[in-house]
């Protein structure tokens, strides 16, 4: 199977309460609180922001890396409207191989409705479709017991345990690794 090319444009995917697009100017300030709160940054695996620059520069940083074909980052916007709440990633996409990662944040006043794996279900369709890609792949704190769900819920396999792998803000933490194949996605899509 040939690898579809890398698009032109980020996608847009919708989902019944989501529009995810690509992030801009105006979604700076739900960036910087989203980043610099620490409930929601428990788990990252970087310290939270403290230069408001730092928004700014997050959003260029992934319009440089789409064009690059390294990563597709894309806001959740709520289909009302209003500020984003959240934002979903592939990366280190290695086209040869079909792979990429998956990362995600969601702000902490969005948690416990299920937007993320809403929003984590349509970038998966994508990836795997349009993208291509036969493999994506998952690192999480296994104390984060909602993400674990989130990815056990989208039908992820845990298939590693690293230990003491990263190290944020003085505190050592594991990682378990989880993988998803494009075919096991396809039979949970049909």
């Amino acid at each position: 199977m040939s690898h579809p090319a890398f698009p032109d444009a980020p996608p847009v995917l919708t989902t019944p309460r989501l529009v995810l697009r690509a992030h801009d100017e105006r979604d700076l300030d739900a960036l910087w609180a989203m980043f610099t709160d620490p409930t929601t940054m428990r788990y990252w695996g970087s310290p939270a922001w403290t230069d408001r620059a730092q928004a700014a520069a997050f959003v260029e940083r992934n319009a440089r890396a789409f064009a690059a074909k390294e990563s597709v980052r894309l806001a959740l916007e709520p289909k009302g409207g209003g500020p984003i709440v959240g934002t979903c990633t592939l990366f280190a996409i290695d086209a040869q191989n079909r792979r990429a990662e998956t990362g995600y944040i969601l702000a902490s006043s969005a948690w416990g409705a299920g937007l993320m794996t809403e929003a984590m279900a349509a970038l998966l369709d994508w990836g795997f479709g349009g993208l291509g890609l036969h493999r994506v792949e998952a690192d999480v704190d296994p104390r984060n017991e909602p993400s674990v769900r989130i990815l056990e819920r989208l039908g992820f396999t845990r298939e590693g345990h690293l230990r003491q792998r990263w190290q944020v803000n003085g505190e050592i933490s594991d990682s378990w690794f989880y993988g998803l194949l494009a075919p096991e996605w396809a039979a949970r899509r049909a």
